[in-house]
């Protein structure tokens, strides 16, 4: 069944649309600011909400970045559907953009907000709760209630990089019949995080996907392009949008099960096999070196299949994840 025969659309047809008590006129994208807080200087901090709501009835889907506020592909991602005009072709339907949820985190280079808190952690959110709980609560109380299906753009954390791919949940069929319009070479099963974005969302009935790729405060291509395309990938395949062809790899893998290869002993890392790269049990995927020069630990993957993700750092300590490796796949 195609996506767009499985959703029934919130907003019916030349319905008004107010967002943080904003009218929303039907036409061309609208800009919205929507109060995340001060800081402590006294200066506002906004969330800024590009909105596009047509006069046809159709779909309305959340496309959001930065949630964390270091994970920069995610932000550029959405950033750049915007500037290179992806939702001017839009003929049916609502898209909401966020670019930049966590502002906080991205001012100071960090995941978190000034509070330490992980904005991730804290949905559904509260007016009164922490710095991260009311950044959670911008979205669960003034844009979820008005959308079908979200998109959630994020990057590798600290130095880990992630191949493009997408996570979510098998047992809710719009989520994994999202998931496959990205076009990722790599769709990951991965249960709902306890007061995670995507929890919040599917407790609200919005299926909720989330694309990785990249690694945190530093800029990758082929990870913004393949976000991108999947944009525009979800965007055709729920019908929204005259584009028909789809942008899809030369070879698709849903991930059942996944593990960490982990390293065995401290020291400077220099790695052989990379994310996307296939890889047996038992073969060698790098090397950790003591910076004497007298001693090397061969990095040895304890599964066979698909390394999804792995560790840019230099320097590694006994037990530091290195390589994500998916053993149970499914190509598709």
């Amino acid at each position: 069944m195609d996506l767009q025969n499985m959703i029934s659309p919130r907003l019916k047809a030349g319905e008004d649309l107010f967002i943080d008590n904003e009218l929303i006129y039907p036409g061309g994208m609208q800009t919205i600011r929507i109060n995340a807080g001060k800081l402590p200087s006294d200066n506002r901090i906004n969330v800024f909400a590009h909105v596009l709501h047509t006069n046809k009835v159709g779909p309305s889907v959340l496309v959001m970045g930065g949630v964390h506020g270091n994970e920069i592909n995610g932000i550029e991602i959405v950033r750049r559907s915007i500037e290179d005009k992806i939702y001017d072709g839009i003929t049916c339907g609502t898209v909401i953009v966020i670019p930049l949820l966590n502002v906080y985190g991205f001012i100071n280079f960090t995941r978190d907000v000034a509070d330490g808190k992980d904005v991730n952690r804290s949905f559904p959110g509260h007016l009164n709760g922490s710095l991260a709980s009311r950044v959670a609560r911008i979205i669960t109380r003034k844009i979820l209630p008005h959308v079908d299906l979200a998109l959630d753009f994020h990057t590798g954390g600290d130095a880990r990089y992630n191949f493009p791919q997408v996570r979510f949940n098998k047992n809710d069929q719009v989520a994994t019949k999202l998931a496959s319009l990205f076009g990722v070479k790599y769709l990951i099963e991965q249960p709902m995080i306890a007061h995670s974005f995507r929890k919040a969302a599917s407790d609200m009935k919005v299926p909720a996907v989330v694309f990785e790729g990249g690694e945190s405060i530093r800029l990758d291509g082929f990870s913004i392009h393949s976000g991108i395309n999947s944009i525009k990938n979800v965007l055709s395949g729920l019908g929204m949008t005259e584009e028909q062809e789809m942008i899809q790899p030369s070879e698709q893998y849903i991930i059942h099960k996944d593990n960490w290869v982990r390293a065995e002993a401290p020291g400077m890392f220099i790695w052989s096999k990379k994310s996307g790269d296939f890889v047996q049990k038992g073969q060698k995927l790098g090397e950790i070196k003591d910076p004497f020069g007298t001693k090397s630990t061969d990095v040895i993957s304890s599964f066979t299949g698909h390394i999804i993700g792995h560790n840019n750092a230099s320097v590694v300590s006994l037990g530091d994840a290195l390589f994500h490796i998916g053993y149970e796949y499914t190509r598709i």
